[in-house]
C-alpha cells in the first residue's frame, strides 16, 4: 500500500528521528515494556530509576528479588503489585530460557519468540511486540492505541479491526526491516501524542491532513 509509505515519509518529514525505544539496554527495554502499560513514560522513568539505584537493572537480580519488594521500588509507574507480578513472569522465563542473556534472546526466531513471549502470563500482543522489536531486534511491528486511532480516523481500517490485522497491514506491506518499524511507530506514537489525541484533535495542523484511502 502507497499511502503506508507516505505517512511514514509525511510523519518523518515533520518529526525527524525518533530514535526509540529509550533504554540503555535490551533488559531495560524489556522492563519497561512491561512499566510502560496504562501509564505514561515519565512514571515508568521514575520507577526504572528506583531499580537502577538499588542496583537491580539485571535480570538475575530481579529473578531473586521480593515480589513485594520489587512492587514498592515500582510503585511510581502504578498499578504495581500486578506489574510486579507481570516483571517477576517475564524475568523468570528470560532467566530459566535463555540465562537472562539478550544475546540469545535476538538468535531466537521471530516466530518462537513471539510464541514465548505471549505464553508469559501478564504479556500481551503489544508488550511481546515491543520486547520483540526493542529489545531483541526483531521485525515485528508494534500496534498500540495511537496506531488505531490514527488509521481508523483516516479510514484506512475499519472500528472492529483487531491487532493481529493492523499488525499484518504493516508487515504484509512494508520491508521486513527492524529500523523501518521502529521508527514508524515512534512516529505514530509522537503524531498520536501531539495531533491526533483522544478529545480535541488538532486535525487542521496535522502531517497527515487529507491523508485517506
Amino acid at each position: 500500500m502507497k499511502i503506508l509509505k507516505e505517512i511514514y515519509q509525511r510523519l518523518f518529514k515533520h518529526f525527524g528521528p525518533q530514535q526509540w525505544w529509550p533504554g540503555e539496554t535490551p533488559f531495560e527495554v524489556m522492563v519497561g515494556a512491561i512499566l510502560t502499560q496504562n501509564t505514561n513514560w515519565s512514571n515508568v522513568e521514575k520507577a526504572i530509576n528506583n531499580l537502577k539505584a538499588e542496583g537491580l537493572m539485571d535480570a538475575h537480580q530481579l529473578y531473586n528479588l521480593d515480589t513485594e519488594k520489587l512492587a514498592a521500588l515500582i510503585l511510581p509507574a502504578g498499578y504495581y503489585n500486578i506489574k510486579a507480578k507481570r516483571l517477576k513472569n517475564l524475568v523468570k522465563w528470560f532467566v530459566e530460557t535463555y540465562d537472562g542473556d539478550a544475546d540469545k534472546l535476538s538468535k531466537s526466531s521471530l516466530e518462537s519468540l513471539r510464541e514465548e513471549l505471549l505464553s508469559v502470563k501478564g504479556i500481551g500482543p503489544e508488550t511481546a511486540d515491543s520486547i520483540a522489536l526493542y529489545a531483541a531486534g526483531k521485525p515485528s511491528f508494534v500496534v498500540d492505541a495511537y496506531t488505531y486511532r490514527i488509521f481508523s480516523r483516516h479510514g484506512l481500517i475499519p472500528e472492529e479491526t483487531t491487532y493481529d490485522e493492523i499488525k499484518s497491514l504493516f508487515e504484509d506491506n512494508l520491508a521486513p526491516d527492524v529500523k523501518l518499524f521502529n521508527e514508524y511507530h515512534a512516529l505514530i506514537v509522537r503524531a498520536g501524542k501531539e495531533y491526533c489525541r483522544k478529545t480535541k484533535p488538532l486535525c487542521d495542523k496535522c502531517p497527515l491532513k487529507g491523508v485517506e484511502k
